[in-house]
Order: C-alpha cells, then sequence, then structure tokens
C-alpha cells in the first residue's frame, strides 16, 4: 500500500489500534471493489478468519434498482476494522448488519460513508457491540445526501453492550445532507445488561457466564435472521455464539 499512513487525527482512525495497523499497513491490498447492477439482489457475508489483526474494506457501487444486504461479524482478538465506501444510485437499497465482539484489549471498528447521489435510494445500518474487558468497540458512520437525492430513506441504529468498567464504546452516526425531501433517522445508545434479567437466568439453573450469554444472544443474534442461505446462517450464529461465550466468561 502506498497510501500514507494514518494517524488520529484522521476521522476514520480516531480509535484505532495504531500500532496493530503499522504491522499491516504495507500489505494491506487495496479496498474490494464490489459493484452490483441494475435490479440485481445480492447477499454477501464478511466472516471473522483465525487473524489477530483483521481487516476488510469495501468500496461499493450499487446501480439503479440494485439490492445489496451485507453481514458482518467482527471478533478480532486483537484488532478487527470492518471499512464501507457505498455509492448508491436511483432505487437502489443498502443493508448492512453488523456486529463487534471482543475482550481483553481487543479494539473492534465500523468505519462507513454511505453516499445517496441520486433519487429514491435507500439504506439501513445496524451495528451491535458488546465488549469486555478492556475492549473498545467503535462504529463511525456517515450518510451523505446529495442535493438532487430527493425522497432518500436511511437509517442507522447502532447499541454497544458493556460488560466490564474497563470496556468502551464509541457511537458516532453522522448525518450530511442536501436535499430537502428525504426521511433519515440515526440513534445511538450505550448501556449494560439488566441485573433483573440476569438475576432470573440464574435462578433457572444457569451459571453466571452462561446466563450473560444468553441474554447477549438476544441482544445480537437477531442481526443474522435475514440470512438466506441456511447453512452460512448456522455457521454465522455458531461463531457469535462462540464469541459471546468467551466475552461473557
Amino acid at each position: 500500500m502506498t497510501a500514507p499512513f494514518p494517524t488520529r487525527a484522521d476521522e476514520a482512525y480516531r480509535y484505532a489500534d495504531i500500532e496493530a495497523l503499522k504491522r499491516v499497513w504495507n500489505d494491506l491490498a487495496a479496498p474490494e471493489r464490489i459493484e452490483i447492477a441494475a435490479q440485481q439482489k445480492v447477499q454477501q457475508i464478511w466472516a471473522p478468519t483465525s487473524d489477530d489483526v483483521q481487516i476488510r474494506r469495501g468500496e461499493v457501487i450499487l446501480a439503479p434498482g440494485a439490492e445489496l444486504t451485507l453481514f458482518a461479524l467482527n471478533i478480532a482478538p486483537e484488532y478487527g476494522r470492518v471499512e464501507l465506501d457505498v455509492t448508491l444510485h436511483e432505487g437502489a437499497c443498502f443493508t448492512f448488519d453488523a456486529a463487534n465482539i471482543g475482550g481483553a484489549n481487543a479494539t473492534l471498528e465500523v468505519v462507513t460513508t454511505v453516499r445517496h447521489i441520486e433519487p429514491s435510494a435507500v439504506s439501513r445500518q445496524t451495528v451491535r457491540s458488546v465488549l469486555g474487558g478492556k475492549a473498545v468497540g467503535s462504529y463511525l458512520g456517515k450518510v451523505h445526501v446529495a442535493r438532487g437525492a430527493q425522497q432518500t430513506d436511511g437509517e442507522q441504529s447502532v447499541k454497544a453492550m458493556l460488560l466490564d468498567r474497563g470496556a468502551t464504546a464509541n457511537c458516532k452516526p453522522e448525518l450530511e445532507i442536501y436535499a430537502d425531501d428525504v426521511k433519515c433517522a440515526h440513534g445511538a445508545s450505550v448501556g449494560e445488561l439488566d441485573k433483573d434479567q440476569l438475576f432470573y437466568a440464574m435462578s433457572r439453573g444457569l451459571d453466571p457466564a452462561s446466563a450473560k450469554a444468553l441474554l447477549l444472544e438476544g441482544f445480537v443474534i437477531g442481526l443474522w435472521d435475514d440470512v438466506e442461505d441456511e447453512v452460512q446462517r448456522l455457521q454465522l450464529c455458531t461463531a457469535t455464539r462462540d464469541a459471546l461465550q468467551r466475552v461473557a466468561a
């Protein structure tokens, strides 16, 4: 990679693990280019690998009427980053469902820029984070609506669950709108497990770690409900449950 190495002064890398990034920077490939043709409907899953540092980047272009649903599970043990730059033409639809799950000293990021450049496009982003230990989970997402992109419909829903006092969640959904006939909304929240629900689960015979994992599963697992391939959905659910068990232990 020949691009200048970023610093935390760069907004997109404000919460990055700079030291981990340095180790892989020169080996990073260019962002994966994903072009969806007009009226085509596509699903993709970005599944985790076994690497300590995992960075996945995509440049997405949706032609008129195209639809892309992208699922991403970000559970890298040290540093995980999912980075997307999405352009929507007229009537296109982009759905993004992602989870950050990590403990110890993991740094997990989802960074998105979604550009509505023509009318009547739809974008939906749903991100859930579960963080324990001293983990840091971040979502930085910008939705840009161009001047002529009337009847844009864009939503960002970002929620994080902190399991330990040392864990940190950063949620920054952002709207940049230059059209006047649009429907755009964003919401962000950070919370902890409900103690009453946890007590109830333990009263049914579950040990504390299993009770936590069960409640956290309800917080995250619904992200994968719309995965059409049953085998892939089960694999994603299994990887999610395993990650939740580790972080809840």
